[in-house]
């Protein structure tokens, strides 16, 4: 065990704590040496400081950028107490050791968020903070660093189980967590250059987060998880705010992130119901109670267990019938205080508050892992707009085409191969995750089908819908499916090479047809 801590640097941006654990220190006798503001709040605090610029005998110059950049300071940090040509190096020059180093850096992060200029942005990147935090944190055996309040309490604990001193173990816990916090740092600022520079990808990639909570398990429960925070900001199921029921698992992470995100595509008032990442049920426009039903008769089997999002204030009249229907979560902007007491019956439901809606066509990066790699884009941000080809001697009515459009947004969030049937702006019909489209056709009308006889209705809901395909028919087979179905009016992609085969099958049975130009894969 080292010897007690004696001389302590402290230079915070963050001062949350800071003149507890200044207080602290030097009632057990440690000095502090302090730069700038920090010193000014500690000795408006009552504590005795002594200046950085006293120890080192040099001034703080260029408007404080250079101050801890220097011998004494940095000599006092790594010196190894247990080797001789160290201390005679010490003694030689007057450098005292320094046994604690207490610094958060400057905010570039939330200088960053906030929008600030480049000038600005540039002079909050911190240099001599993480330079005496590698410093300290490389010579942990003999120095304590802390870069986190939060951890002010632990090195009280610590110096008063040890009178004073501190462990090896826990000096090497704070170092750890030192050199995670200066490489998210310059992951923050490597990131940010390649932003201004317009570097989507630079030869370098950097990703950060902080780490939320860990997870009961992943997937399965043989899998290990986690859930971090990160990235730009944006408000969603890791951002909301858990306002009752279970503990949130990986999966309904997942799930929940999908359905929000679903329903940000639409400016009207929007409903989707999701099963393992796929939709089972989306409808816009009316209230959000009567969006809700319509989401929910699209597959009334399938929403059992899912997940429902909103993106409308949560209301009691759709908090009611929500409560009917058995569902793990429950995410919207903002749940009504009629709507939660309402929801609170059910005590192991989930509900979130994500305080807001994502904002749509935002492409910001995705990534996934491969086997030592990683695989990055960015999101799927494009939508269908007005210049849709027409591609069939009908042309398909306004009522058609506001619901192909409908469809081919619903599409971007349904697992490839992905085919949509909808009917006055509510999907009746869904298939996903096939490997032939045509299989994918087949059961969105086997959906369509179920679901009208679960209303007790005698003709399917596919009669006189229209479809979407998140990608071109390959052959004419899946149309002809959708056709026969009962559809009135098509929407894909087009490109195929047997485009002539599907556009002479759909106007042989007098359907209409628009080709994006744009697909929607989702893997």
């Amino acid at each position: 065990m080292v010897e007690p801590i004696r001389r302590a640097l402290i230079s915070v941006s963050d001062k949350s704590g800071l003149t507890e654990i200044g207080t602290y220190l030097a009632v057990h006798g440690v000095e502090i040496l302090s730069t700038g503001g920090t010193a000014k709040a500690l000795r408006d605090s009552g504590i005795g400081v002594v200046d950085v610029s006293e120890h080192t005998g040099f001034p703080e110059m260029m408007d404080g950028r250079v101050k801890t950049l220097h011998p004494t300071i940095h000599g006092g940090l790594l010196a190894r107490r247990d080797n001789d040509d160290d201390l005679a190096a010490m003694e030689a020059h007057g450098i005292g050791g320094i046994d604690l180093l207490i610094v958060n850096l400057y905010p570039f992060e939330a200088t960053v968020e906030a929008g600030a200029d480049e000038a600005a942005c540039i002079e909050n990147i911190d240099i001599g903070g993480p330079a005496m935090i590698r410093a300290a944190a490389k010579n942990h055996a003999a120095v304590a660093v802390v870069v986190d309040p939060d951890d002010y309490h632990r090195l009280i604990s610590e110096m008063d189980a040890g009178d004073g001193r501190t462990t090896l173990e826990f000096r090497r816990g704070l170092a750890a967590k030192a050199y995670r916090r200066t490489g998210a740092y310059d992951a923050a600022i490597g990131t940010w250059f390649a932003s201004v520079m317009g570097e989507e990808f630079p030869e370098r990639t950097l990703f950060t987060g902080q780490l939320k909570q860990t997870l009961r398990y992943g997937e399965n429960p043989h899998q290990t998880a986690a859930v971090y925070v990160g990235g730009p900001a944006r408000p969603g199921v890791v951002s909301a705010r858990q306002l009752q029921g279970k503990e949130l698992s990986f999966n309904n992470l997942n799930d929940t992130d999908a359905a929000f995100e679903l329903v940000a595509e639409f400016e009207d008032t929007a409903c989707a119901i999701i099963k393992h990442a796929n939709p089972c049920g989306v409808a816009a426009g009316g209230t959000l109670a009567e969006v809700y039903g319509q989401a929910l008769a699209c597959d009334t089997e399938s929403a059992f267990g899912g997940i429902v999002a909103v993106n409308r204030p949560l209301d009691a009249a759709t908090a009611e019938e929500i409560a009917k229907l058995f569902a793990e979560v429950v995410i919207a902007p903002e749940i009504e205080a009629e709507a939660r007491a309402i929801l609170s019956e059910k005590k192991n439901l989930r509900v979130l508050e994500a305080g807001g809606m994502p904002a749509p066509g935002v492409s910001d990066l995705m990534v996934r892992t491969l086997a030592g790699g990683l695989l990055l884009q960015g999101r799927d941000a494009a939508v269908t707009g007005e210049e849709l080809k027409v591609v069939t001697k009908r042309t398909p009515t306004d009522a058609e085409l506001a619901d192909l459009k409908f469809a081919f947004t619903v599409c971007k969030h349904v697992k490839s191969n992905a085919i949509i049937y909808v009917k006055d702006g509510a999907t009746v019909g869904i298939g996903a995750g096939q490997m032939s489209r045509v299989n994918s056709s087949r059961i969105a009308s086997w959906k369509a089908e179920e679901a009208s006889t679960a209303a007790g209705e005698t003709e399917s809901r596919a009669i006189g819908s229209v479809v979407a395909s998140d990608a071109f028919f390959p052959f004419a087979d899946g149309l002809i499916a959708a056709a026969e179905a009962g559809v009135t009016a098509v929407i894909q992609p087009g490109g195929s090479i047997r485009d002539d085969e599907v556009i002479a099958a759909a106007d042989e049975r007098g359907l209409a047809m628009v080709f994006t130009g744009m697909r929607h894969f989702r893997h």
